[in-house]
């Protein structure tokens, strides 16, 4: 490819195009067996992805939005209830909150990893809130009891679990992860001493299959990871109009089923999905490793030794943002903004009471990120080419170095080569 062209900030082309013969198959045999809905392709992609996510249980259904709202609902996240979470996420992550019927209370996030900040949290946990003579946890703020915290494991990341888990312990509330955008993301438990799979850690985990994820369908769809059989169940049941057995309804629940052919698309690229995450994380350290003379200008993204991120997105952060972003337009380069507007500054929760400066690490990384292009098939000429126009921009002499080639190692990649 000429560094002439166009670099798109995202490809959902050519996976597509690779797949085709294998993708066309799915929906022929969904065509031939009319099974639309539910069956054994649905069955045995759930199976197949809760191996991957090395729990015992995954329940598909119809995004990640619903996956989130049935883990909390299956959790016996109530009415009423307080779910703790971060402000700088995609506003699907309180939807499901307030959807469970609970209110929304934000903690900040850390500056280097953009997740939720354990040491915030303690604050909130000890100084915003009281326990009640029923010794249970009360929201000062709110009034409100709080029951659960959702960590987002954001950009591809995961959130420190063990500091997370060891807080919720203490207090006695439920962890579900956001998962939505971590497929395959590990996370080292100096508890368990063991690395440990997104998804598997917390009570029950979301995640997403949008189409833009590092498993994509082609539409809408999601899946709840659990080891904990009776909460895959109580979700199986919130799924499909609360019924375990056609027209036998225990409880009342919603259509949220996966359609069976998103099902097939799905087996088909999870079995590339290893591959994949591991042509990000060589993407992700040539893009440190080309960027690494403007560290001055350009803040690059931090990975924890703890952490075996599979980049999502790779996201950098630099004091005129817009700029960046129109430089890199000119010159044919898509980038994208994840998040723009942190969450409790959004109209749709101006009823909560928050206000500017309330999360004052997230409100500065919210004004200064910067997504840039990152999918597997990014090539090294693509890549230097991204490079070199950010250089140029932040005035940093001379071009970029050259690539190394189509990857880099692994473990130059989780050293923060």
């Amino acid at each position: 490819m000429s560094v002439s062209n166009n670099v798109p900030f995202l490809d959902l082309i050519t996976p597509h195009t690779e797949l085709e013969q294998e993708l066309t198959s799915v929906f022929h045999q969904v065509l031939r067996t009319a099974g639309f809905i539910g069956g054994p392709m649905v069955e045995e992609f759930e199976k197949a992805f809760a191996a991957f996510c090395e729990t015992t249980s995954s329940v598909a259904v119809s995004s990640g939005t619903d996956a989130l709202r049935f883990a909390l609902m299956a959790c016996g996240v109530k009415a009423g209830d307080v779910v703790v979470t971060v402000p700088h996420t995609f506003i699907a992550t309180t939807e499901a909150i307030s959807q469970a019927g609970a209110l929304c209370e934000f903690v900040d996030i850390d500056q280097s990893t953009y997740n939720l900040d354990p040491l915030k949290l303690r604050e909130y946990l000890e100084n915003q809130c009281q326990v009640d003579a029923s010794g249970h946890l009360i929201s000062r703020r709110s009034g409100r009891r709080v029951t659960a915290i959702v960590p987002v494991h954001l950009y591809g990341q995961m959130a420190d679990m063990d500091a997370i888990l060891a807080l919720a312990e203490q207090h006695g509330l439920m962890v579900i992860e956001d998962a939505c955008q971590a497929h395959g993301a590990e996370y080292f438990s100096r508890k368990r001493n063991r690395w440990m799979k997104a998804g598997s850690i917390g009570r029950m985990a979301a995640f997403s299959f949008y189409p833009g994820k590092n498993l994509g369908a082609c539409g809408e769809a999601g899946a709840v990871t659990t080891n904990d059989p009776a909460l895959a169940d109580a979700v199986r049941k919130l799924r499909d109009h609360g019924q375990a057995k056609k027209y036998y309804h225990d409880i009342e629940g919603y259509n949220g089923r996966l359609d069976t052919m998103q099902a097939g698309f799905l087996h088909v690229k999870l079995a590339h999905l290893a591959k994949w995450n591991a042509a990000r994380r060589e993407r992700a350290a040539e893009y440190n490793r080309l960027l690494s003379e403007a560290a001055d200008a350009v803040t690059l993204p931090h990975e924890p030794s703890w952490s075996r991120a599979i980049y999502h997105l790779y996201v950098v952060r630099t004091d005129d943002r817009e700029g960046v972003i129109a430089h890199l337009k000119a010159a044919g380069i898509g980038t994208g903004i994840h998040y723009p507007i942190p969450l409790h500054l959004q109209k749709a929760y101006a009823s909560l009471g928050y206000r500017e400066g309330d999360f004052p690490v997230c409100e500065r990384a919210a004004a200064e990120i910067v997504s840039l292009p990152m999918y597997p098939q990014l090539t090294a000429e693509q890549q230097a080419h991204v490079v070199k126009e950010v250089l140029n921009f932040v005035g940093v002499a001379g071009a970029s170095k050259q690539p190394s080639g189509e990857s880099k190692s692994l473990a130059a990649a989780e050293h923060g080569a």
